[in-house]
């Protein structure tokens, strides 16, 4: 699998990262729990004290509708339990404040202890009675040792009750209690807190002697003669929200298209799901949101709670600097070897290339780098050693091609000049036969600095094409036609092989010279008696121009190499077949130049089949930079 530099710098980052986070986790955790320690010591009964603040600035918020007088109520608190109390609006206007003098005061902490919100805190329930634990202690009549059980239909809260209401209920109780009395059952009176007085009713013993009791009311065995109608309902207050509540619920829950019933508990109403527990998210807003819009003109806005006042832990500070100062400076240390040693392994390569390129600069194009690994470096190390290997085949061709060049321009001119020193010293007389013979030579020395001319276009890029639509047909029997003095002195039959019409867009005279390269090495290795044949034939997306003899053949080793400059498939350079070696070269490029290219098939001893295939349009019309 591939590793990426990318990856394993981005590993290393986080790796830095997590360090540093892991030494601030520690710093702040350590110097914390010693902080939140020492307060917890000093002052063990915190939570409790900060619950008691909280629950009863919750009750002022579900009796007032506003926050107006609280200031009385939060400096009660803050004198009698010795804790800082600030309430404020959700923006940060302070509403009241223990600690305010003069309308200054220390400054708040950073984050609320709590938000009261009376609307949606689930202490005041209207749509349903209160639920207890199944079993709870409850004190009855100041006692103690009475069990009650309770389940729906437990003690209503008594939120909204008047002081004329809460009366009535006691003598609705009392009143009960009598009745149950008389029929000779054990029943009290229960007064919980926020519960409105409740009639228990004796439902059994327990082992130890304490009597199990339980709530009375309408379906409890014996309660219903007993159990006056309006004991267990809501106060007109409540009734009142509790109707706004149901008529916001439902409009929002038909609009919604959610189904719904209607249940009362004991007077109150409450819109419940079709199918029990399938509370919906739509169900859920719309009853939450409507409880919200119902309370909200009879308890207070919302407002946030803040306790004690603001500590920040400063790890610069005191004992802390040291402990920070160590910690960074390990942060450090250890960001500092994981940097020096995957430093050094991706260094280490990028040296090694450094070095090869010098070394390659001053002439040792042998140089090469050794590579590991799948990465980024490991392919710029691939990269360098083929660019260097390509570098080095180059450089031996240019070498190899400067002395074939040397030894095909030598042997022609020495025979010029051989034959002109013999002409001048009178041995050799200057006539017509002789001047033909350095005509010849003349000729051969024009064709080789013809062809490395053309060769050094194409590799310049520069060599020109003038493409027009042509007959591909026409071009083969005109080199046919050109051959075939040359093909009759050699005793071969050439002929063409053409099937109709051929249209390509091609610069014909460099068709014909690449065309008139084959033929002319066709005839050359092809014995007396011989074939010769020059076909074309149109394929799907394109033509192949064919050139085919029964010559001698070539042998396999030789294929891979025959396009190659100077290369000759008979190592023994005899002038005997002629030719400079650079007709394949310079015919493959001008094959590439129009976007097609040349193939061979041979078999020794059977004769060769030279292709070029040549696309129907021509290649992009060259530049002035020409054609690469």
């Amino acid at each position: 699998m591939r590793r990426s530099v990318l990856i394993r710098f981005l590993g290393l980052a986080l790796a830095v990262a997590l360090g540093a986070v892991i030494a601030t986790a520690v710093i702040a955790t350590y110097s914390t729990s010693e902080k939140l320690q020492g307060e917890i010591d000093a002052n063990t009964g915190q939570l409790q004290v900060d619950g008691q603040i909280y629950g009863e600035l919750s009750k002022y918020a579900s009796d007032h509708p506003t926050w107006s007088g609280v200031d009385k109520l939060v400096h009660d608190l803050a004198g009698k339990l010795g804790r800082r109390i600030a309430v404020t609006e959700p923006d940060g206007t302070v509403i009241a404040d223990s600690s305010r003098m003069l309308g200054a005061g220390p400054e708040l902490p950073s984050v609320p202890a709590a938000t009261i919100d009376a609307r949606n805190d689930g202490t005041l329930k209207f749509a349903g009675a209160l639920s207890l634990s199944a079993v709870r202690k409850t004190t009855v009549l100041g006692r103690a040792d009475v069990i009650t059980s309770a389940g729906i239909g437990s003690p209503y809260p008594v939120w909204g009750l008047t002081e004329q209401e809460w009366h009535e209920r006691e003598k609705l109780a009392q009143k009960a209690i009598d009745c149950f009395r008389a029929q000779g059952i054990t029943a009290s009176i229960a007064n919980g807190g926020d519960a409105a007085p409740q009639v228990l009713i004796e439902s059994g013993k327990l082992a130890n002697g304490v009597s199990q009791m339980q709530v009375s009311k309408p379906g409890v065995t014996g309660s219903d003669r007993c159990m006056p109608p309006g004991l267990n309902a809501p106060s007109a207050k409540a009734k009142i929200v509790n109707d706004d509540e149901l008529r916001r619920a439902t409009a929002c829950l038909d609009a919604a298209g959610e189904k719904y019933t209607i249940a009362d508990y004991d007077g109150l109403k409450a819109a419940e799901p079709k199918t029990k527990g399938a509370v919906s998210d739509a169900f859920a807003t719309c009853t939450t949101q409507a409880r919200s819009e119902a309370l909200t003109p009879y308890v207070a806005p919302p407002a946030k709670l803040y306790l004690g006042a603001k500590s920040a832990f400063n790890v610069f500070s005191g004992e802390g600097m040291l402990r920070t100062a160590a910690t960074a400076l390990g942060v450090l240390l250890i960001a500092a070897l994981v940097m020096i040693f995957a430093g050094r392994r991706l260094v280490r390569p990028i040296v090694a290339l450094t070095g090869a390129a010098q070394r390659m600069r001053n002439g040792d194009h042998a140089a090469r780098v050794p590579v590991t690994g799948r990465d980024e470096v490991a392919r710029l190390g691939n990269a360098f050693n083929e660019m260097a290997e390509a570098i080095q085949r180059h450089d031996f061709q240019r070498k190899a091609m400067v002395s074939d060049v040397a030894h095909e321009l030598r042997t022609p001119l020495a025979n010029i000049k051989g034959y002109l020193v013999a002409s001048e010293d009178g041995v050799v007389p200057l006539d017509g036969e002789l001047v033909t013979s350095l005509l010849e030579e003349t000729e051969l020395l024009e064709h080789l600095v013809a062809d490395l001319q053309d060769l050094a276009l194409a590799d310049a890029g520069m060599l020109r094409l003038h493409p027009a639509p042509r007959d591909l047909t026409e071009l083969a029997q005109q080199v046919v036609l050109a051959h075939q003095p040359a093909a009759d002195t050699a005793g071969v039959a050439l002929t063409a092989d053409v099937q109709g019409a051929a249209t390509a867009s091609v610069d014909s005279a460099r068709i014909r010279q690449a065309l008139g390269n084959l033929v002319s090495n066709a005839i050359r290795f092809t014995p007396p008696g011989g074939n010769v044949v020059v076909g074309v034939r149109r394929v799907d997306d394109g033509y192949n121009l064919t050139v085919t003899d029964n010559g001698t053949g070539i042998a396999d080793e030789h294929l891979p190499h025959l396009f190659d400059r100077f290369y000759r498939a008979e190592q023994s350079r005899s002038r005997s077949t002629g030719g400079s070696g650079l007709g394949l070269a310079i015919t493959k490029h001008l094959a590439e130049a129009h976007g097609g290219r040349i193939t061979v098939t041979s078999r020794l001893g059977s004769g060769s089949t030279f292709t070029i295939w040549l696309p129907r349009q021509a290649a992009r019309t060259p530049t002035p930079s020409g054609i690469r």
